[in-house]
């Protein structure tokens, strides 16, 4: 790796950011499909930890250098980049420097997880693939090896993570391996006759390797762990929040905030769910929807229906409020493997579009699925939400950074699209009763966790006029039991959501802090036409603030005010 990067712009300086983050991390180069026939697992010690913060800082070096040799200042899309630049680094390497890159097991996107799903992300056309899917899963014990380095660092220095993420781990792993088949020998099996030998050797590698740490993390980790909070506390909190969000926020005003949005959209769910069985609460509604509802019966059924389902919305939003690229009008719905956590997820198409994007289903062992809680949110995973932002910036990266549309972007700025996005579709008209009471049930989860996940980690009071514990502090026990009251989503994933809050301090709120300011930013932008005298053009908003690349909160509302 070089010292100094051939760069003399902040957008050069970022490509080459990603390339030598490419060399040094594989995980990167197979999301972004940089790297064909990469078969290298990822390396999680802090060696290479290290080695991405040095990376890290002689990239702000060089943005230094590049300030100070232009005295007139940057275009506005330098700008922009330089300023995604200095955000994302800069805070990341305040985590590093403060051990958070320490504590990373969590019961959703943690290493031990990551190293099992990049074996999704790889292609599995052909012979030639499947042998790279071999020689890389034969290397997947040295990936769980490395992060144990890692774990056993974070004991040495008592920066470990609470003993509810460890648990929930170890649970996870026991569901990787049990049944006739580990879940590596079912992904092994799906590979050509003519590797099973070595992919069966690969699998049986894997799985000692995940045995193996699911008896390190139960009889070494666990006991360490014994005495971390669950909750993160005011510092390690508002770290976190900016590096999910790129702003900082005012914990009070938010959480005031989210409480009032809790309030207005829970009347608003209590005036439909009258309307769909008269005498019923909110979560009673939802209760016999399970029942009586229209549903998709078999996996592979909603597997297509969803896949149906996003194909149709392409269509038919494409030319009409937004202007969808050939290229983006690929999308692929999935079942996600056993053993993930509950909550639905997507993963970003490839750069060149080698790889599609894709939304993913955790089916918790259903085999029946109301429809009413899938519309929305396959609006929010797929279009017009994450696919439909994602891989337009795949498609536009060549006018901006690779950087600015892949690795720069933070939850804020693509969670608030995608509540934006869902609640777009309800302003459209295209949610029924049974849907638009599903849409409500998403946002007020959203809104809930504002409020929880605050209150679980800065251990703030329940508000006075709560119905459940007036004026008690938060606790897991209780957020748990207000979520169950207010929300139609089953028990395990209720529990799911906690335990992820807690394991991410600050990510749950930037869903709805984000479309906070993507309505902000488009009603800025609306007052700003009319007072030009000029009739708002809603599509053509949609298509520049798809094509602006990645920014942080504190970067976005003005932005879009403006276009």
């Amino acid at each position: 790796m070089s010292n100094h990067f051939s760069a003399s712009t902040p957008r050069q300086l970022a490509d080459a950011f990603v390339h030598e983050l490419a060399e040094l991390e594989p995980s990167v180069a197979t999301m972004l499909g940089l790297k064909p026939g990469d078969d290298r697992m990822p390396d999680y010690s802090p060696a290479k930890s290290q080695a991405r913060a040095e990376l890290g800082r002689r990239v702000l070096a060089e943005l230094d250098a590049m300030e100070d040799a232009t005295p007139e200042g940057f275009d506005e899309v330098e700008a922009r980049c330089a300023a995604l630049l200095r955000d994302r680094i800069g805070v990341e390497l305040e985590a590093h420097e403060s051990g958070e890159n320490l504590r990373v097991l969590r019961n959703i996107g943690s290493p031990v997880h990551a190293a099992r799903s990049l074996f999704l992300l790889m292609p599995q056309a052909t012979e030639e693939d499947w042998a790279v899917i071999a020689r890389r899963l034969a290397k997947f014990p040295d990936s769980y090896a490395s992060l144990r380095q890692t774990l056993d660092e974070g004991r040495r220095r008592r920066l470990t993570s609470a003993p509810l993420q460890v648990e929930t781990v170890i649970d996870q792993l026991g569901e990787w391996l049990e049944g006739e088949q580990s879940w590596f020998h079912q992904f092994a099996a799906k590979g050509p006759e003519s590797l099973q030998a070595e992919l069966n050797s690969a699998a049986e590698g894997a799985v000692e390797a995940v045995a193996a740490m699911r008896t390190y993390l139960r009889e070494e980790y666990l006991p360490d762990a014994q005495g971390t909070a669950d909750a993160a506390g005011r510092q390690r909190y508002l770290l976190s929040t900016r590096r999910f969000m790129g702003a900082s926020i005012d914990p009070e005003e938010v959480y005031a905030w989210g409480w009032a949005e809790y309030q207005r959209i829970q009347a608003e769910m209590v005036e439909l769910a009258e309307q769909i069985k008269p005498g019923a609460t909110p979560v009673e509604a939802m209760a016999w929807l399970d029942e009586h509802g229209r549903r998709v019966e078999g996996v592979e059924e909603v597997r297509a229906w969803l896949q149906e389902m996003m194909d149709a919305a392409i269509a038919e939003l494409d030319g009409k409020h937004f202007d969808i690229a050939e290229p983006v009008k690929q999308v692929e719905a999935m079942i996600a493997p056993s053993g993930s956590a509950a909550a639905p997820y997507y993963t970003r198409p490839a750069v060149d579009f080698s790889r599609p994007g894709r939304t993913w289903l955790p089916t918790l062992g259903r085999t029946v699925f109301p429809v009413y809680d899938l519309v929305s949110t396959w609006y929010h995973e797929g279009v017009p939400g994450h696919h439909l932002q994602f891989a337009q910036w795949a498609h536009v990266a060549k006018d901006l950074s690779l950087y600015q549309t892949t690795l720069g972007s933070s939850s804020g700025m693509t969670e608030g699209w995608a509540l934006y996005a869902e609640r777009l579709m309800d302003e459209l008209g295209y949610f029924d009763a049974e849907e638009r009471l599903g849409y409500l049930d998403a946002q007020i989860l959203r809104a809930i966790r504002v409020v929880i996940d605050l209150g679980m980690h800065l251990e703030l009071k329940v508000p006075e006029d709560s119905p459940i514990g007036p004026g008690q502090t938060w606790t897991r026990e209780l957020a748990e039991e207000f979520l169950n009251a207010h929300t139609g989503s089953p028990d395990e994933f209720v529990a799911s959501e906690i335990i992820r809050y807690l394991g991410w301090p600050g990510q749950a709120i930037s869903y709805k802090l984000g479309e906070r300011v993507w309505l902000a930013g488009r009603e800025a932008a609306r007052a700003a036409a009319e007072s030009r005298g000029e009739e708002f053009d809603l599509k053509a908003w949609h298509m520049k603030a798809l094509s602006l690349g990645a920014l942080g909160l504190d970067d976005l509302e003005h932005t879009l005010a403006k276009l």
